[in-house]
């Protein structure tokens, strides 16, 4: 998918983890092969070019598609698998890859886990027992620098932004690349949607403050292209020592 995956199993290595770890890395070589915009044999791109159609792909893909939609409405078209026209549901197919990557280990009884694709994370469980989870989110604006400090169990953390890959994100209502702030992180229980209300609320620029604090399980964290950042009144981070956060809360 053009980035790096990685995991960190907590548990003891056990065959049948092991075994699991081989069949999450093949899932995801599976993903890239059927979902990649860069790929021109890929389903996807076949199915872009109206070269099949939705009836001659498979359950899986069309359960994608009909989570596209999904997302397409509950963002109020903020989310959106159509770039110009083109078929390209990347905003939300990273997230649910890793998410069932994670579901793969923790049926093998891998219960303590992070699975992390490209810095979208789910974690399950916990870092070390009695111990939760700690994730840096990093700041877009100092290379190196942490913004804050996602703690918790059993979480999903998805960030978007324009650090890595540079103007990539676009407004769905203009077909123009949105202006949001520097970077925004979004904390929910499943990365599938997660990801996909990170894309969503970049594109949304200011209006994705209020709108994260309407969502049900979700919080919300951003920094401004000033320097500045907010976070929605639930958000499970911290900010760290030394950083340049000024972190208001809704």
């Amino acid at each position: 998918m053009g980035t790096v995956f990685s995991f960190d199993i907590r548990d003891p290595r056990t065959p049948a983890i092991e075994a699991a770890l081989r069949e999450a890395v093949r899932w995801l070589h599976h993903v890239d092969e059927v979902y990649s915009t860069y790929r021109p044999e890929s389903i996807i791109c076949r199915l872009s070019r109206g070269e099949i159609g939705l009836d001659e792909c498979s359950p899986e893909v069309r359960e994608v598609l009909n989570l596209c939609k999904r997302a397409v409405r509950h963002t109020g078209g903020w989310f959106s698998h159509l770039a110009g026209g083109v078929l390209d549901p990347s905003g939300l197919v990273k997230g649910w890859s890793v998410e069932r990557a994670s579901r793969i280990l923790r049926e093998a009884g891998a219960h303590n886990t992070c699975v992390n694709g490209g810095g979208d994370l789910q974690l399950g469980g916990e870092a070390a027992p009695g111990a939760p989870w700690r994730i840096g989110i990093a700041d877009p604006l100092h290379p190196g620098e942490f913004s804050t400090v996602v703690t918790g169990r059993d979480l999903a953390i998805a960030t978007s932004g324009e650090t890595e890959r540079g103007a990539h994100i676009l407004n769905p209502h203009h077909g123009t690349p949105a202006d949001g702030p520097a970077s925004i992180t979004v904390v929910g229980a499943r990365l599938t949607m997660t990801d996909a209300y990170a894309t969503a609320a970049f594109a949304m620029g200011e209006a994705a403050r209020d709108w994260l604090e309407s969502l049900d399980g979700y919080e919300g964290f951003a920094v401004t292209r000033d320097g500045g950042s907010w976070c929605t009144s639930g958000f499970p981070g911290e900010t760290p020592p030394g950083t340049r956060a000024d972190v208001s809360r809704h």
